[in-house]
């Protein structure tokens, strides 16, 4: 397992709650709501690979390999787990773990959901990209499987703490039955009561789970996508915590005594993509806005330039608030995979205008930056403000920014020349952003899926699928910080910052940052 260590947490408990904003509190340990900032698409834990759904699937759900809020492996359902040979892991499972409807936890659950997940009808984001591995699962008896990869695979594990375990009664359940209810049959610490599409999940105590209990009875997650409005609901009462506090409320909800926050560095980080494949590129022209015969950003020595043209720690303070810490790769320190020597590019807009120059672009040229604007916390005004200063280098850069749902489909259709995006590293370690983002694209071996510049480098390829095939720990976090070092060196793309998350909360919860930015009702706490 990759050792991992906590990053930022910060737990906060203090004594009080009574009434608040003139209506009477929920009777201590009772029922806590929490304001969601996005939907979800679905209750089938296999059907979209979501953040926001796999946040309300953790309350329901468990996986065999867990993790903690610093992206630590530890024991789920499985109790422990070690490898044969080379191709074969064992799992030993829990025993005395049972579903919502009481019936037992056994090996031929796990058997059922590692056949499901990767074949739901019309799933928009399948999680097969973390059973692509598997040659076959064995049961060995009811509390025992071995899983065969396909090759060494070190990285196991860390998958199949994504694949959320259902009964296997519920095999052959269509999306339809778990969005009705009917087949919502988990472990987890909490019991399915109602969703309502866009509006709540409503969820009861399982008061037979075999792990520490939630300290409540009841919990209500409320979407409440609209910043304002959710600050407003924590404000009121309406419910006693939230998440995604905004940057422009930090300070003033920091001040208000009736509230406490949490914060803690994210390992999702925010980035800039580039064109470096195509000869031509649809969105680049020379100064009188001729379509350039020549893509630019083919040339490391421009890329480069864009990079060293921005100022990441203004992004840090002014756009972002304070909520954000700059970097120039792609982890913050204490993930697997962090590479200690690598700090953020130095702000140098003289150097970058000599490079442009030597480069061949002495009066720089035109570009459009796409980029979403309802999906990562404040990202037009980043995209913007990244536009600014390109621009003083002599990169005359123009901001269209537009909904997420459009954004990424004309970001996966390689529409763009240059995109601004963010993407978390769901397994905890560096050779997520590393075969998703900066791999050569190869749809057959599931390499370069998000690489939406087609950014290509034979060493970074090579150090990446070495890694992935080796299974010693040191060898392989040592191999995926080369591979990042090439990468980085070679400008593939240009890290910004890695966000804060902020959770705000009445004054008598307690709640510790979680790296992976979830917010999970069972980890809430009451004062003691």
């Amino acid at each position: 397992m990759p050792s991992l260590r906590r990053v930022t947490t910060i737990v906060v408990l203090l004594l009080a709650a009574a009434l608040i904003a003139g209506q009477p509190a929920p009777a201590r340990g009772q029922e806590l709501s929490i304001g969601l900032s996005a939907a979800i698409t679905s209750m089938d834990p296999h059907f979209h690979n979501l953040s926001p759904n796999n946040n309300v699937m953790e309350h329901l759900y468990e996986t065999l390999v867990a993790k903690d809020g610093s992206y630590r492996l530890r024991p789920g359902l499985a109790e422990s787990w070690r490898t044969v040979d080379d191709l074969t892991w064992e799992f030993r499972l829990r025993k005395g773990v049972r579903f919502h409807d009481g019936s037992d936890f056994t090996a031929a659950d796990v058997v059922a959901s590692l056949r499901r997940a990767p074949n739901v009808p019309k799933s928009p984001s399948s999680f097969g990209i973390y059973t692509r591995q598997i040659a076959d699962v064995q049961v060995i008896d009811p509390f025992t499987i071995r899983v065969r990869t396909k090759t060494p695979y070190p990285l196991l594990p860390n998958d199949l703490s994504t694949i959320y375990v259902i009964s296997a009664k519920h095999e052959k359940a269509s999306t339809e039955d778990f969005n009705a209810g009917r087949a919502v049959n988990g472990t987890g610490p909490w019991r399915f009561v109602r969703w309502q599409l866009d509006d709540r999940i409503e969820l009861a105590r399982n008061d037979s789970y075999w792990g520490p209990k939630p300290a409540w009875e009841r919990a209500t997650l409320r979407i409440i996508a609209k910043d304002p409005t959710r600050v407003a609901a924590l404000l009121a009462g309406d419910v006693r915590a939230i998440e995604n506090v905004p940057t422009a409320d930090i300070a003033r909800l920091a001040l208000n005594k009736e509230l406490t926050l949490a914060r803690g560095i994210s390992n999702r980080f925010i980035y800039l993509h580039m064109d470096s494949a195509r000869d031509r590129s649809p969105f680049i022209a020379d100064a009188s806005g001729k379509p350039m015969e020549k893509n630019p950003l083919k040339d490391v020595r421009v890329r480069r330039a864009m990079s060293m043209a921005v100022n990441r720690q203004a992004l840090a303070d002014k756009v972002m608030e304070g909520a954000a810490v700059p970097t120039g790769q792609l982890l913050p320190p204490g993930l697997f995979g962090y590479v200690p020597g690598i700090r953020p590019p130095a702000y140098d807009p003289d150097g970058a205008r000599r490079l442009l120059a030597e480069a061949g672009y002495p009066d720089g040229f035109t570009i459009t930056l796409h980029a979403p604007n309802d999906r990562y916390v404040n990202d037009e005004q980043v995209a913007q403000a990244v536009a600014g200063m390109l621009s003083k280098v002599g990169i005359r850069t123009r901001v269209e920014a537009m909904p997420s749902a459009v954004f990424f489909s004309r970001a996966n259709n390689l529409e763009f020349s240059f995109l601004l995006a963010g993407w978390a590293a769901a397994t905890g370690e560096a050779s997520s952003s590393l075969r998703s983002l900066l791999s050569t694209f190869d749809r057959d071996k599931g390499l370069g899926v998000s690489n939406r510049g087609r950014y290509s480098n034979a060493k970074v390829d090579q150090l990446t699928e070495k890694g992935l095939a080796t299974l010693n720990d040191a060898a392989r976090e040592k191999l995926f910080q080369a591979a990042t070092e090439a990468a980085i060196a070679d400008v593939g793309l240009i890290p910004l910052y890695h966000q804060v998350g902020v959770w705000g909360m009445r004054r008598g919860l307690g709640y510790t940052a979680r790296t992976d930015e979830a917010t999970w009702a069972h980890e809430f706490s009451l004062e003691k």
